[in-house]
């Protein structure tokens, strides 16, 4: 099963063209088995999603990308956020202590919104996104490097604003995830793999 798991609606995230009707079609045009919903500093579209979620029978989870003080966390399984700019290791805190879990999203990228060398005085993050539709092979590779140092589960995702990023890259699941609670054992077993899609198929990306 692949998911994207850092996507942007437009209704939370307003540098995104993206409604959730265009990104569930489009998803299901390349095959994807479920999305996540990631806007900027918000869930504002949870409780929409989880109705479209249930109307159309196909699986939307909805997590944050939250812009930390050291740079942007992706957060999944919880129920409320903090509404100022805080520490990273107070919000990976925070999201532990509400069950969830949390992924350095583009660690690396180049336009300093990334956690970089705070990877290594961190603690308690859950994964690192390895695969990211707007970063570029070197960041790429250094993110690699540092799921493997450090452990964590390595994902991707597409972090679309617009149709033509939708779904790029994913993360793989060996085993169906239909709940947020699915997702998040599966993270925290290291049951998951970065994927890109390339020539009508999303293909399992090794490293």
């Amino acid at each position: 099963m692949f998911i994207d798991m850092h996507m942007h609606e437009l209704t939370y995230s307003t540098d995104s063209f993206l409604k959730l009707d265009e990104i569930v079609e489009i998803a299901k045009k390349k095959g994807l088995g479920g999305i996540c919903i990631t806007d900027h500093d918000s869930m504002g579209l949870r409780d929409y999603a989880a109705e479209y979620s249930l109307k159309t029978g196909f699986p939307i989870f909805t997590g944050i990308e939250f812009y930390s003080l050291q740079g942007d966390i992706l957060a999944f399984g919880i129920n409320d956020y903090p509404r100022e700019r805080i520490s990273a290791q107070d919000f990976i805190n925070f999201v532990r202590a509400q069950g969830g879990i949390t992924i350095s999203a583009h660690p690396f990228r180049n336009n300093r919104r990334g956690l970089e060398e705070n990877l290594d005085i961190v603690q308690g993050l859950d994964g690192i996104e390895v695969l990211n539709g707007s970063t570029l092979p070197d960041a790429t590779a250094k993110a690699e490097e540092y799921a493997k140092k450090l452990d964590l589960a390595a994902t991707g995702a597409s972090d679309c604003h617009v149709p033509d990023k939708v779904g790029v890259y994913a993360t793989y699941f060996p085993n169906d995830i239909r709940t947020m609670d699915d997702l998040i054992r599966a993270v925290k077993n290291h049951e998951c793999q970065p994927a890109y899609y390339e020539d009508g198929k999303y293909h399992i990306y090794e490293f």
